[in-house]
């Protein structure tokens, strides 16, 4: 299988479309290897870069809303149940488990008429789930939290929780921590109610009457994603309705996350940092703005490119014109995950260090007004889900599209859509993620794919890539394995040869025949060789 995909990846000059209207429509030579995961009504799907079903699981429950692959093959996925207690876009109530092989080993509920599971959970390394939930705050509790009474136009308003998760048998977890956003309030709206003080001053503090513009609903917050970071031991938090990113203290007992004292950085559970809209706590205003009902913020995790940064979806709702962007900041740090801050003024950065868009002077076709996803991948490439039409691609470092797929499921209906017909009206994927094929869930499991998604599939796309290859019997490799340095022999004149690792990051280039892996660990090595505008691919060990 995966011999078959470095064919794939590796063998093609110049890039392939097909007429494909769903699956895989588009693939090139710089895609990254790997299996991408994403959930869609009751099924959650593991596809190669074909677009063929390399592992399926399903659930009773519609997505509620992520989903991830846990390093020993189990499948971590949320659920969205019946309740209507608590409503809004984004609900779920049910975390589960399941074994590769399709099991159900774990069913936790975390849905009562004062809380409710929503949008994201997070695997956390030592086996635990962080679980994002929506908590009950009745209006009087509101008002004397400091909430101003004009601002408030449903009958309670909903605050944010974490949850720390230990699973225990089937259905059951103790939970070990938990954070909420109403211990980390201020206002200066009241001096007779709690929570009293310069909002201006105290960033590090959520303005309880500040709505960005938004209408006093009981959905006040709406953060639609969490990470971990075990280098710093913090959370991201996507904080949608005020155009936020949050970074919280992870280190912290439950009873330090309540307060402002404590944990690793001494500030308890109050913000450590915040980006994407200074008007929220006074230093700005609409102008200043850079986030717009952004996704999935997330640390770039170490060895791959911009590790260290922070890289999000940015939607760009209630922006005119209407576009999406993907961005990627760095925020100030003293040290690792002490972050810069001089008071009275606005968090750094001013601006991304990089940002991914498609518009000119006016909107443009990437445009998801919600969910959506972008995610760094270790060749360099990002891989982009707009999530809004089920539209996923992948592009390189010169933001040319490398791979492209449509999500053929309903997302409403389940209904699977058949190739050649415009894609369902309804395919909104929450995310999609890239799993190298080295990713240890993989090891001893059967990867053999199996059919594409969608009905009466055409995988002339990818039967197509290898065209460009030139004749095997031309080239000899030696020596193979090799301690150090593989000479190529050819009939054909080599014009250069390219070598990736096995994570399909190009490490070097070479003009001659000789490739000099001496400084390189030992391990599977992918020459590239190009003759002609042809294109082989060789397999090479160094041991």
């Amino acid at each position: 299988m995966i011999k078959k995909l470095l064919l794939i990846l590796f063998t093609v000059s110049n890039f392939v479309i097909a007429q494909n209207t769903i699956g895989t429509t588009l693939i090139t030579e710089d895609v990254y290897d790997g299996y991408t995961l994403f959930t869609v009504y009751n099924e959650t799907y593991l596809i190669n870069n074909c677009g063929e079903v390399i592992n399926q699981w399903t659930s009773s429950f519609p997505p509620g809303n992520s989903v991830y692959l846990l390093p020993n093959g189990n499948l971590l996925r949320a659920g969205r149940t019946s309740s209507t207690d608590i409503t809004f876009g984004g609900q779920g109530g049910v975390v589960e488990i399941y074994s590769w092989e399709g099991n159900l080993i774990w069913q936790y509920f975390y849905d009562t008429p004062t809380m409710r599971q929503h949008h994201d959970i997070y695997p956390m390394p030592n086996g635990n789930v962080l679980i994002l939930a929506a908590t009950v705050m009745s209006n009087n509790e509101a008002i004397q939290a400091g909430r101003n009474p004009v601002l408030l136009t449903e009958s309670e308003l909903y605050n944010e929780q974490l949850t720390e998760v230990t699973p225990v048998d089937f259905n059951g977890g103790n939970i070990v921590w938990e954070w909420n956003i109403k211990d980390h309030l201020i206002q200066d709206f009241d001096a007779t109610k709690d929570n009293f003080g310069d909002v201006g001053l105290n960033p590090n503090k959520l303005d309880v009457n500040f709505l960005n513009g938004g209408s006093g609903a009981s959905n006040w917050l709406h953060i639609n994603s969490i990470q971990y970071n075990i280098e710093r031991d913090q959370i991201v938090l996507s904080v949608r309705n005020l155009s936020e990113i949050w970074i919280i203290d992870h280190s912290t007992t439950t009873i330090e996350a309540a307060s402002d004292t404590g944990g690793t950085y001494g500030k308890g559970g109050d913000l450590l940092y915040r980006w994407g809209n200074p008007e929220a706590y006074r230093q700005g205003n609409s102008g200043n703005r850079t986030l717009f009902g952004q996704h999935t913020p997330y640390f770039i995790p170490s060895g791959l490119p911009n590790a260290g940064k922070i890289l999000l979806f940015n939607n760009g709702i209630t922006r005119t014109p209407s576009y999406s962007q993907i961005d990627i900041i760095s925020p100030p740090e003293s040290s690792l995950g002490v972050y810069d801050y001089t008071p009275n003024t606005s968090y750094l950065p001013v601006s991304s260090d990089y940002t991914y868009d498609e518009h000119t002077t006016g909107g443009s076709d990437f445009y998801s007004p919600i969910v959506s996803s972008a995610q760094q991948l270790p060749n360099g490439n990002i891989l982009i889900c707009e999530g809004n039409q089920g539209h996923f691609f992948e592009i390189n470092s010169n933001e040319e599209k490398v791979w492209e797929y449509i999500n053929p499921v309903n997302s409403n209906t389940g209904v699977i859509s058949t190739q050649g017909n415009p894609p369902p009206n309804a395919n909104l994927t929450f995310r999609a993620e890239k799993y190298p094929v080295t990713y240890s869930a993989f090891t001893s499991r059967d990867l053999t794919p199996g059919n594409p998604i969608e009905l009466n599939p055409n995988l002339t796309i990818c039967n197509n890539l290898s065209t460009s290859e030139f004749e095997i019997t031309s080239v000899n490799i030696y020596p193979n394995p090799t301690a150090d340095f593989v000479q190529i022999e050819s009939k054909n004149i080599i014009d250069k040869i390219e070598v990736f690792n096995i994570l399909g990051k190009r490490i070097s280039v070479t003009a001659g025949p000789k490739v000099d892996l001496s400084q390189q660990p030992n391990g599977v090595y992918v020459l590239k060789i190009h003759s002609d505008e042809k294109t082989l691919t060789k397999k090479v060990v160094k041991n």
